[in-house]
């Protein structure tokens, strides 16, 4: 599976994260993996009320869930906003 490094920032919490994700999943099942790990570094003080929306940091541009990371322009590097 091929995994790609990126920066994730999360406002609620005020922290950053580099994390590898797998290349081939759709951004939702993207944003599900990235909740999950959020809730389990922050010991559970993590918890959005709806289903986070994830940015482009650099643009400000949501991703669309529909597509893999692949067919998107996430690549190394890449920093990323959970809100």
């Amino acid at each position: 599976m091929n995994k790609i490094l990126v920066k994730l920032y999360v406002p609620m919490l005020e922290q950053e994260y580099d994390i590898k994700i797998p290349a081939n999943k759709k951004i939702y099942d993207i944003i599900k993996l990235l909740v999950k790990i959020i809730v389990e570094f922050s010991d559970g003080y993590y918890k959005p009320k709806s289903f986070p929306t994830l940015y482009d940091k650099s643009t400000a541009k949501p991703y669309n869930i529909r597509l893999t990371v692949k067919q998107s322009n996430i690549k190394n590097g890449t920093e990323l906003i959970l809100v």
